[in-house]
């Protein structure tokens, strides 16, 4: 039996953080100007943490800030540009961090973009959901492990149901792009990541958990065909959430006092997900593949070199 706790598919961030006080602690949320970001953004602060709005576009984030500042009384609300395919960003970001971070939400993504790659030659999805993040959270390796206490949230999705990490075959170099696998792998590799991590920085204070937030309507599916948009709003509309629900579990893993110290797992709806052969519905479980310990430690070290070879400092 897994994790669970008060908490379920309908619970909103802000309900997960009432009676939380995270007055002096520190937060990054990564994608944090649109969907579920804004609103794990908004709970950390109405919980009286000090958090940082990461994103791409730095105006954007700037609205965010002012609207969540507004909206929660919490001046200690900042915006930064991080732009999670740009090294030299992620490094100006991490550069510029001073004193401890508690919680780092890694939540920033991409669905089934077509066929593109980086400079370095990295597929996008994969570039963008893992190995950006992976340059972030070591940069902040740092930070994390003055904290004491340091929680990393990974948003995986059970569209990793699709397909486990392909070693052989990153960067779809000897098989056909498809875009759904790739986003698939890449959130295998969110998943396996937490796994990964924890087992390495644990004995520093530092825990990684990875989740599904659910099926809510963002701008993550503006690569969806809109036919399938609106099929999709009929025959999905019991099981969707609303952003606020959606940013529910990232929330949970980040301040719980009930999952203090725990790592390495994937959560659902606020619970631990159940191990499943097939995803469940779409949306439900976890695929043994993706907390594999073996494949984890694989993936850390392919990563590793990739970001060493694109001029990254990994040692941290």
């Amino acid at each position: 039996m897994g994790i669970t706790t008060a908490f379920d598919a309908s619970s909103t961030a802000l309900e997960v953080v009432e009676g939380i006080d995270l007055t002096g602690r520190t937060a990054v949320v990564t994608g944090a100007s649109s969907g579920i970001g804004v609103e794990t953004a908004r709970a950390l602060a109405a919980a009286g943490a000090a958090v940082t709005v990461a994103a791409r576009d730095l105006a954007a984030a700037e609205r965010t800030v002012t609207d969540i500042r507004t909206t929660t009384g919490n001046d200690r609300v900042t915006a930064a540009r991080l732009d999670l395919l740009d090294l030299d960003t992620v490094r100006a970001f991490t550069d510029a961090w001073t004193g401890p971070l508690h919680v780092l939400v890694n939540n920033a993504g991409v669905m089934d973009t077509p066929e593109t790659y980086t400079e370095q030659g990295w597929e996008l999805q994969f570039a963008t959901n893992h190995l950006g993040h992976m340059a972030l959270t070591l940069g902040l390796h740092p930070a994390l492990t003055a904290a004491g206490d340091a929680r990393v949230v990974v948003v995986s999705s059970s569209g990793h149901g699709s397909s486990p990490v392909v070693f052989d075959d990153l960067f779809f170099e000897r098989r056909a792009y498809d875009p759904g696998l790739a986003y698939g792998q890449s959130k295998t590799a969110n998943a396996l990541f937490a796994v990964e991590l924890t087992r390495r920085w644990a004995d520093e204070g530092i825990v990684a958990n990875s989740l599904m937030p659910g099926g809510i309507w963002t701008n993550l599916q503006k690569h969806w065909d809109p036919k399938v948009i609106d099929e999709l709003s009929v025959t999905a509309a019991p099981i969707m959430k609303t952003p606020e629900q959606g940013a529910a579990t990232s929330v949970l893993l980040a301040t719980s006092p009930e999952l203090a110290g725990v790592g390495g797992r994937y959560f659902e709806d606020c619970h631990e997900a159940e191990v499943v052969d097939e995803i469940v519905d779409g949306i439900h479980g976890v695929r043994a593949y993706a907390l594999d310990p073996e494949a984890a430690r694989q993936l850390w070290e392919v990563s590793v070199e990739l970001l060493d070879k694109a001029g990254w400092d990994t040692s941290a």
